[in-house]
């Protein structure tokens, strides 16, 4: 019984550390999620400008830009899928996979070849693992992402748009990442940056600015050189604030996981605790009940002697 005990001791020991080490997992989570959330609130208005002033260009001009124009018959789409460096994220990673992973079913079922590019350690080990193509792949940032960083990433893609197909360019570019909804909430989201789609993206830009005067542009030195320079910044900023999406959602994940796995070590003290108990108490009652034989085996030893 001892040795059931001293079980019972060592486990709760070892649970307890491991309850200390997620809970201050969760209190980073915690922390860094707060400044990830106020890093997209920043970046999100300008992005959302930055959208709305290249479709006021194209939709204001009869420019044929290779950027905002629509290929007959596309061939071939690069998909950039963001993923984390780290795990400890629940369905975090696994998630936005899977998402990909559906995006490049659809595509190919339209006829296109899928340049793939990846962003974290979680997303280039699962292709790495099955031996897919990679054509391009960056780790090391995901939990803190910068402007420099997007920067980039968008250079590799914008040069495959601007390419002919038959020197290895690509006719659209997706963008697979997570969007940050609240802390609760996080959503795995595809989504076409080039060509722009100019439907929609005019809606949007009708919605947001509802009550309000649009202004009207006046482009120097032509429409053709002003998307020229936006359409590369337009990247970039979309690019930026998916990472930062990102990285929003994977320590909002990395919190509640951690939170969980905290309340589930609380629970498992509890019952080893009782477990302990009862068999500390069986040990005891053991104790009590050799005493009281033995004390009764002398009481009879004694009284036949006598």
């Amino acid at each position: 019984m001892g040795a059931k005990l001293r079980v019972y001791k060592r486990r709760i020991r070892s649970v307890t550390a491991t309850k200390k080490i997620t809970k201050a997992m969760e209190m980073i989570a915690a922390s860094r999620v707060v400044k990830a959330q106020r890093q997209v609130a920043a970046s999100t208005p300008y992005a959302s400008e930055l959208t709305r002033a290249v479709t006021a260009v194209a939709t204001g001009s009869n420019t044929q830009h290779p950027l905002t124009t629509e290929v007959d018959k596309p061939t071939r789409a690069a998909l950039l899928l963001i993923t984390s460096d780290r795990g400890l994220a629940g369905g975090y990673s696994s998630n936005v996979i899977k998402a990909a992973e559906q995006l490049t079913e659809r595509l190919r079922a339209e006829g296109k070849e899928v340049d793939v590019y990846i962003v974290g350690r979680k997303g280039v080990s699962y292709y790495g693992f099955r031996e897919r193509t990679i054509v391009e792949s960056w780790t090391g940032f995901t939990d803190n992402p910068t402007y420099g960083d997007a920067k980039t990433i968008a250079a590799p893609l914008i040069e495959a748009v601007q390419k002919d197909t038959a020197e290895g360019g690509v006719d659209e570019l997706h963008i697979v990442f997570t969007e940050f909804i609240s802390m609760m909430t996080q959503t795995a989201l595809d989504d076409r940056l080039l060509p722009l789609s100019l439907d929609r993206t005019a809606a949007e830009s009708a919605e947001t600015s509802k009550g309000e005067i649009l202004p009207l542009f006046d482009f120097e030195p032509s429409a053709e050189d002003v998307l020229d320079a936006l359409l590369p910044r337009y990247v970039e900023s979309r690019i930026y604030n998916a990472l930062l999406q990102a990285a929003a959602s994977k320590h909002a994940a990395t919190r509640r996981a951690m939170k969980s796995a905290t309340d589930n070590a609380e629970d498992l003290i509890k019952s080893l605790s009782r477990l302990a108990n009862a068999a500390r108490q069986a040990e005891i009652t053991q104790e009590i009940s050799e005493i009281v034989g033995g004390s009764a085996a002398l009481a009879d030893a004694t009284a036949g002697s006598d």
